[in-house]
């Protein structure tokens, strides 16, 4: 479910910035737009992987990439001077950057790593999503 979600937020926002110029064009837009979508076929991908049994190795391979959208994330709304989503992006390429080195160097201690970060970035995604909500439905004013 998160995969499809992500996916079609993803898409949805591509759609609206390209196809139909319903929202203000910006960088952050186009990278939220970009990174939606590719982090929920990620989601897909791992989910297939680990209903089929598949070696967890290749996941060390994609984790390349995704290191990269990350930094990506990071440099452009670092431009755009949006902290909160810099921290968010920041928590994803170290959970990228120790996937590849527990998958492909062999690394077991990054696995402790990977959780931890994990476990951080769930909490950052909720008090994202609370100031988000809150902000739209009520007007109030967290610090996203």
């Amino acid at each position: 479910m998160p995969g499809f979600l992500q996916f079609l937020t993803g898409v949805y926002l591509m759609v609206g910035l390209t196809w139909f110029p319903v929202f203000a064009k910006a960088a952050p837009l186009y990278m939220a737009a970009v990174a939606f979508t590719a982090y929920g076929v990620h989601w897909f991908v791992l989910g297939a992987r680990r209903r089929d049994g598949a070696d967890p190795a290749p996941d060390g391979y994609m984790a390349i990439g995704f290191f990269f959208l990350s930094v990506l994330g990071i440099l452009i709304f670092a431009g755009a001077h949006d902290i909160p989503v810099v921290i968010l992006f920041v928590l994803l390429a170290i959970i990228y950057l120790f996937e590849m080195l527990q998958r492909l160097g062999g690394m077991a201690s990054a696995g402790k790593v990977v959780c931890a970060t994990q476990f951080v970035t769930a909490f950052w995604l909720m008090y994202l999503t609370y100031g988000v909500v809150f902000n739209m439905a009520l007007g109030a004013h967290w610090w996203v």
